[in-house]
């Protein structure tokens, strides 16, 4: 069959019809471009949370357009090496104790870095953290009144600093670190909870968890000005590192010893604005959609007149190629940037999120390039959903909700669940904007 190419616009523009391709690998057919597709935004489900452990969250962030998100960090303290520990012979005096949080690699903030500052409250758990359990964002840790560290800084996460490296029996050396908030902690509880701890408590390390419990993080918001922000720790890197003299006889020396985190978790909480609230509820006049992450926000959308797409040619079509094009409202993606990756995904009959068919790897029809990385240039968000529109059109799939969310912007596969690792948010346009949501269709019509 011989296929000439056309272009038929159901819209009164052809801006932002997403499938140019290089003549050589050009797919050739009619094209239809339907803008009847409604997004609504809806809240996000709620996320385990257990073990964030490259990326978690403490946040607040005042948000002028979404409102405020807060997160909070409790932690498992471990003994050194999540061993049995020996305290030091001889007479043991602390000199310093500091919490080390190392920055999230590559990006370990979203937020304002200029004008506001940030204030951490370091608190002993008051509850212990079941291990075997799994918590969801909204779970709130008890915590001891007491505290037990505080610092006060601005946000620099990718500024290296410069520590004092201690080192058994030589001299202790300058050394450049990787982007680190360095919080006091007191020495009053390092002596408590560990060198004058009792020899059954220091006997393991679960006997020591079970007994100290752990730390809780939070960002005081009373000395927290400004905008404030988000900001990603590695745990897996994070330690109470207690830095001492001993003397033993005539033997004086300096040392450090550390106690990592074990398991941890993280409580994430919203409140929005007056406008996100209305999207939620259905009552918004703008027509504005909302996504956001840390198991935030995300957007449904519907297809109305799917099934009657084809109806002017007696439904006898082929589709050759079809795509989603999310656009970012202009003038919004500044001073915030929008999230740099989101997902497209299904519910299954059950109720269950699954991938749409043209990211499922097992269907013949997939498409290495499903898309939905954020394209700065054009602001635009684009989803390959031939195989999807194709099943939905012929009856033989059923549209039981599609959504369209904030993911891990790093991840290597097609993520569907929701992430509590990233922040970023983008607000995107209703059914009444020019910029609202498109599907483009390249199809073939049959003959008979």
């Amino acid at each position: 069959m011989l296929i000439s190419f056309f272009i038929f616009n159901s819209c009164k523009t052809q801006e932002g019809i997403g499938l140019d391709v290089d003549p050589a690998t050009q797919i050739n057919g009619t094209l239809i471009q339907d803008t009847s597709i409604v997004t609504t935004t809806v809240p996000e489900d709620e996320v385990v949370t257990n073990n964030s452990l490259s990326r978690a969250p403490l946040s607040y962030f005042k948000d002028p357009v979404f409102g405020v998100t807060e997160a909070n960090i409790a932690a498992v303290l471990k003994l050194p090496g999540g061993l049995a520990y020996t305290v030091p012979t001889g007479t043991v005096t602390i000199d310093s104790v500091r919490l080390v949080l190392p920055y999230a690699v590559g990006n370990g903030f979203y937020g304002d870095s200029l004008l506001s500052t940030y204030k951490i409250d370091v608190h002993q758990l008051d509850e212990r953290i079941v291990t075997t359990q799994e918590y969801k964002n909204s779970y709130h840790f008890s915590s001891k009144a007491e505290l037990l560290g505080t610092k006060t800084f601005t946000a620099r996460s990718h500024d290296s600093v410069t520590i004092n490296n201690i080192r058994a029996g030589k001299p202790d050396t300058l050394v450049k670190a990787v982007p680190q908030i360095r919080i006091p902690i007191s020495n009053s509880f390092i002596n408590t909870n560990l060198f004058t701890a009792s020899s059954s408590t220091l006997s393991s390390s679960t006997i020591f968890e079970n007994t100290v419990k752990g730390l809780y993080l939070t960002l005081d918001k009373a000395q927290t000005p400004g905008v404030g922000g988000n900001l990603f720790f590695r745990l897996d890197s994070a330690a109470v590192r207690v830095y001492y003299k001993r003397v033993d006889g005539s033997t004086i020396d300096t040392a450090v010893v550390s106690l990592p985190f074990g398991v941890n978790v993280n409580e994430i909480k919203h409140t929005y604005t007056d406008k996100v609230q209305a999207a939620l509820n259905g009552t918004s006049t703008d027509g504005l959609v909302y996504v956001q992450g840390l198991a935030g926000l995300r957007a449904k959308l519907t297809f109305p007149n799917i099934k009657d797409i084809f109806s002017s040619i007696n439904n006898k079509a082929i589709i050759n190629r079809a795509e989603i094009i999310v656009k970012v409202m202009p003038g919004t993606a500044t001073p915030f940037a929008p999230n740099q990756r989101l997902t497209l995904y299904k519910y299954d009959l059950s109720g269950q999120r699954v991938t749409l068919q043209d990211a499922t790897s097992t269907d013949p029809r997939s498409s290495s390039t499903f898309g939905g990385s954020y394209n700065s240039t054009t602001g635009e968000y684009h989803f390959i959903v031939t195989a999807f529109l194709q099943d939905l059109i012929s009856g033989k799939t059923s549209d039981y909700g599609t959504y369209l969310a904030p993911v891990d912007p790093t991840a290597t596969t097609i993520e569907v669940t929701p992430t509590a690792t990233y922040a970023e948010r983008a607000i995107l346009s209703g059914k009444n904007s020019p910029y609202r949501v498109k599907l483009n269709i390249i199809y073939t019509k049959l003959t008979q």
